[in-house]
């Protein structure tokens, strides 16, 4: 029944089912500038088109497919009390000047002004316009929880669209909001939509991890990301097979084997070193030291608190930074390396001569407040080598706790292949490519208090609302199926998202038994509730057979030569097996493989 109400819905008839006449622009060759597998085949099947860079149109195929996956998020998201909105996508700048991510947000807002001037925005999210509306009709905590979801149209001016639907400036989305009188219950919404989350990646037949993640821009003190593993991920997700820690790499901690070091000298002792710049140059200059026992010295400018200052970034020699782990620690959004006139000014020297030894002294002298922050690796750690913030000389014997005033120690390097898992003993850390396809965050009250959304409490005390914020990509959800579920012929639908249920191909359409014989058992699936193409069109059946594979239908039945015996071929595309079943019997069959595929 839910088939039929789908359909009533979509407006289908029964002329518009059939191949002939149904808009499926097939390609036999993949695009030149598709460089990704679920790009080619979406192309390729007939599904989108582009239109613009990251632009992309949903043809008819591509349009049941997107409606397919609404109506799983519909349903998921109505099981756990969420109420549909419908919000416009077109946004004064008050309200986000009201945030403070009119200023905090850069180049990928879409921003106009309109007839009488008045800035304006395309909706990238919609975080202050549900927070408006709470703010004005929402009043006592007897009002909620509340959980509230649209699924629109959102807008982002990626800098380098890519990738077909994974990287696009043009997209739909499933966004939904709870509010909260507490943080208890902000807690429940929180596992609620997380629980959502995998009933819909499941039914959607998508295999994903959840993983922590930066809340970034969002703001707010927690947030999981939805992952599905696929090369043409633009993520690098961390995993341990052993337990099942993931994180984004942005997030992701290691356990490292302890380095013992020598007790090393009572004081730090400067040494020339001409020439050396790089951790390779120290490692093989006479009297250096290996990179695991230099102390790499990274000078940013970060943005905190409104006010641009300097911060000098301590990491081992033989680790990198993740500057959005830097950016997290800090509390900056904006973090940059700091230019050479900006180092020199500040420590005296260049880049490659730095060091934390006297650091603050230097910028003291140039009246300047540099903040000094470490990456937890360097914790403990003696008789290390770094630079003396004088060129051309470096400093070893260097003890970090005794000899640098460190400011705060954080997690900041990035996380490599076959470092030990943070949460079980034993456990060996994988790192591979992941593309995100949903992110629940734990907004707290970020934009009520900012917005100036508050309740009554029970108790009569005015507090902010506090809030949760969770998001889904429609056509990411389209792309992730398709990469995790393809071969050589094409895609391979699941059964949930399939354009259609079955296709039946009439082998030859001169031949009367065999379109007379496909007509009725068209017409027959149709009245059994399944979703139904007609291979009408007067091809060889060999063309038939590879657009039906291309498109992905998950079964195909061949109305051929034994027709006479009352047989007709049905063919299971992901498991490439074929099997003859009655033409009495076949309606019954593809239903009951149907239901188990849903």
């Amino acid at each position: 029944m839910v088939r039929l109400r789908n359909k009533e819905r979509l407006g289908e008839n029964a002329k518009t089912m059939r191949w002939s006449n149904y808009f499926i622009p097939t390609l036999r060759e993949d695009p030149a500038d598709a460089e990704v597998i679920s790009h080619k085949l979406l192309l390729r099947a007939g599904v989108i088109r582009q239109l613009s860079a990251g632009i992309y149109s949903l043809l008819p195929l591509g349009q049941r497919i997107a409606l397919k996956v609404m109506q799983i998020l519909r349903e998921e998201m109505n099981a756990i009390g969420g109420q549909e909105f419908y919000l416009p996508a077109l946004h004064p700048a008050e309200i986000w000047q009201e945030s403070g991510r009119w200023d905090a947000i850069g180049d990928e807002m879409f921003r106009l002004k309109d007839r009488k001037n008045t800035d304006m925005c395309l909706g990238m999210t919609h975080e202050e316009v549900f927070t408006a509306i709470a703010r004005n009709e929402i009043r006592s905590y007897k009002q909620l929880p509340q959980v509230w979801y649209q699924i629109q149209i959102k807008f982002r001016d990626e800098a380098r669209p890519k990738s077909g639907l994974i990287r696009v400036r043009s997209f739909i989305m499933k966004d939904a909001y709870t509010f909260d009188v507490d943080r208890a219950g902000l807690d429940k919404s929180f596992m609620d939509q997380r629980e959502a989350y995998k009933k819909i990646f499941t039914r959607c037949g998508i295999k994903f991890l959840i993983v922590e993640a930066s809340s970034g821009a969002m703001g707010g003190s927690e947030s999981d990301e939805f992952m599905a593993r696929t090369p043409a991920g633009e993520d690098l997700i961390v995993s341990c097979p052993s337990c099942g820690y993931a994180a984004n790499l942005e997030k992701a901690t290691s356990r490292l084997t302890a380095m013992p070091d020598e007790a090393g000298l009572p004081a730090p002792e400067e040494f020339p070193t001409p020439g050396v710049r790089t951790i390779e140059d120290l490692v093989t200059f006479p009297g250096g030291a290996e990179a695991s026992r230099q102390i790499k010295s990274l000078v940013y400018i970060a943005t905190i608190g409104g006010d641009p200052r300097p911060v000098l970034v301590l990491m081992r020699g033989d680790h990198q930074l993740h500057e959005t782990k830097l950016g997290d620690a800090l509390g900056s959004t904006a973090v940059r390396p700091a230019h050479p006139e900006e180092i020199r000014e500040l420590l005296g020297a260049s880049a490659g001569s730095l060091g934390g030894v006297g650091a603050k002294d230097k910028a003291r002298a140039a009246k300047m407040d540099l903040r000094i922050i470490a990456d937890s690796s360097l914790k403990g750690r003696r008789n290390m080598t770094t630079g003396a913030n004088k060129d051309d000389h470096h400093i070893r014997g260097v003890e970090i706790e005794r000899d640098i005033p460190v400011d705060s120690w954080h997690e900041l390097r990035i996380v490599e292949s076959g470092e030990g898992c943070p949460r079980c003993d034993g456990g060996v850390l994988e790192v591979f490519k992941g593309m995100e396809i949903g992110h629940i965050f734990k907004l707290g009250t970020k934009y009520s208090d900012s917005m100036g959304a508050t309740v009554l409490t029970q108790d009569g005390k005015q507090v902010p609302i506090v809030m949760g914020s969770y998001g889904i990509g429609v056509e990411r959800i389209i792309s992730a199926a398709v990469e995790q579920r393809h071969d050589e012929d094409g895609i391979i639908w699941p059964q949930s998202l399939a354009p259609f249920d079955v296709v039946v191909t009439i082998t030859n359409m001169k031949q009367d038994d065999l379109r007379q014989t496909g007509e009725k058992l068209y017409s027959d699936l149709e009245r059994a509730g399944l979703d139904v193409l007609l291979d009408d069109r007067d091809e060889r059946a060999g063309v038939k057979f590879k657009d039906a594979d291309l498109i992905g239908i998950p079964y195909r039945i061949t109305i051929g030569k034994k027709v006479a015996e009352g047989v007709v071929e049905l063919y299971d595309r992901r498991a490439k097996q074929s099997e003859d079943v009655k033409i009495t019997d076949v309606v019954d069959r593809v239903q009951a493989l149907a239901l188990a595929g849903s």
